[in-house]
């Protein structure tokens, strides 16, 4: 597990130069291609900035998107418990205790790192599983808090979001240089161009990097919980009930949704090529071949 940890700090290391060589190099074709240079250096510096503001912020955003509540022991002593002996047995920071008022089973961790951590279940992940089974989720949870998971996930939503951002804004712009003056239309043209780039960047080639990685992790998380609890049984048992009670959550994001243990909305065809999240049957299959190791 250890090298997997080293893995995931090696990943955010080259999803930031990945990104950072991407964007600078767009940056500074448009600045050359519009005449004006520090055009580049505004581009490059606002998306540092969203990403840093998305990395800093990163569980209060979370909580804020999925309408989490923050308990404290005496709200909810079977779920605080389970994660405060999960916590003193992994030797990790008690991380902040949240629950969302759904009726959708569910839960995720997010955060940058195990001292800035969270962790939330919804009511109907707590109504349905029972203690082996909800130690299962929430070992798989911490798992993630464990192994950076949640630093890699949070680095590439802040930068895919920016470049987003950018795309919408220099399309938008482009509609706004439009004149009779040619070389203003030459300018409108040059920002559609850029904004078409940056919006498959962060459209298409984002998410799918994103969602290749994700899997990885969810696999690993699984095994990571498993090997915290001693009893993959616990785990393997609440995903067959998350495949069988799971629905769509009230407030499911398509932002959040790599965050969460069972993805949260309902993909189409289409969608499930960019799915953050491998078939829960495999993901059983993987646990109950771990059963006979512990």
């Amino acid at each position: 597990m250890y090298s997997a940890i080293a893995a995931n700090k090696r990943n955010t290391v080259f999803i930031i130069l990945f990104f950072v060589i991407l964007i600078g190099g767009l940056a500074t074709w448009a600045g050359y291609a519009t005449g004006n240079g520090s055009s580049a250096f505004l581009i490059i510096g606002f998306v540092s900035l969203y990403a840093l503001l998305q990395y800093y912020c990163a569980g209060a955003f979370s909580v804020a998107a999925s309408g989490a509540v923050q308990i404290q022991k005496s709200d909810n002593p079977r779920l605080w418990n389970v994660v405060e002996n999960l916590s003193i047995t992994e030797g990790m920071p008690m991380p902040k205790v949240y629950i969302i008022q759904d009726e959708a089973p569910n839960a995720f961790a997010s955060g940058r790192d195990p001292k800035h951590a969270i962790v939330a279940a919804t009511t109907g992940l707590l109504a349905i599983m029972d203690d082996q089974e909800l130690e299962g989720v929430m070992a798989h949870e911490m798992s993630h808090v464990k192994n950076y998971d949640i630093r890699v996930s949070t680095i590439v939503f802040g930068l895919v979001s920016a470049v987003g951002i950018l795309a919408d804004f220099l399309i938008r712009a482009s509609f706004f240089s439009r004149s009779n003056d040619r070389e203003k239309n030459q300018l409108g043209a040059i920002l559609i161009l850029f904004g078409i780039v940056a919006w498959i960047v962060a459209a298409l080639i984002g998410p799918l990097v994103n969602a290749a990685v994700s899997r990885q992790r969810e696999y690993l998380a699984d095994a990571t919980g498993a090997e915290i609890t001693r009893f993959p049984e616990g785990l393997a048992s609440a995903l067959e009930k998350l495949k069988q009670y799971g629905k769509p959550m009230r407030r499911a994001s398509n932002s959040m949704a790599h965050m969460y243990i069972s993805d949260p909305v309902k993909p189409s065809v289409a969608e499930r090529l960019f799915s953050t999240h491998p078939p829960l049957e495999k993901r059983i299959e993987r646990l109950k071949e771990l059963g006979g190791k512990f």
